[in-house]
């Protein structure tokens, strides 16, 4: 595939292994495939989502979607909060948010330091936010949030999600 091979491999490395326990994909297919009919995916996984290693990944993503003579869309997916009280939750979620919100990497880390976050996917957010920023991206909008509590009623631990685009 063009992207692959476009890609610097300075730090992003070819290795299926690497998604044999990781999920997110699956969470995002079908979406995906009710929205488009013809795509591509390069599945990204991060082994390490520290500051930097995010960072650099973000980068040579930036650098290949330059590269490739194709519409690339970039996709980070994530929990946030994992089995806080709703109200806690959606508190610790929108101070996390309004970091991606305002595109503003090392702040989100700060803020994710500061309350021992349970936001899974960290560094892919940043990741996608360096790339989106690199690109051009000027702009966040927070399309939805809500809790699992919000389907089942349960609020006492939740999962909190958001859908965010960048652009």
């Amino acid at each position: 595939m063009e992207f692959i091979k476009a890609l610097p491999k300075r730090i992003i490395d070819t290795d299926e292994s690497a998604h044999k326990y990781e999920h997110s994909i699956e969470v995002q297919l079908p979406f995906l495939q009710h929205r488009f009919s013809n795509f591509n995916i390069v599945p990204v996984c991060l082994g390490m989502q520290d500051e930097e290693t995010a960072m650099e990944v973000g980068m040579e993503l930036a650098e290949a979607a330059r590269k490739v003579n194709k519409k690339i869309v970039i996709i980070a997916s994530s929990d946030f909060s994992h089995y806080k009280r709703d109200k806690v939750a959606r508190e610790d979620d929108a101070y996390f948010i309004s970091s991606i919100l305002d595109m503003d990497i090392p702040g989100f880390y700060r803020k994710l330091y500061e309350r021992n976050a349970s936001v899974c996917g960290y560094g892919p957010i940043a990741a996608m936010l360096t790339a989106s920023k690199a690109l051009g991206a000027k702009k966040a909008s927070l399309l939805k949030y809500s809790t699992s509590g919000d389907i089942t009623g349960d609020l006492a631990a939740v999962v909190g999600y958001a859908g965010i685009i960048v652009e």
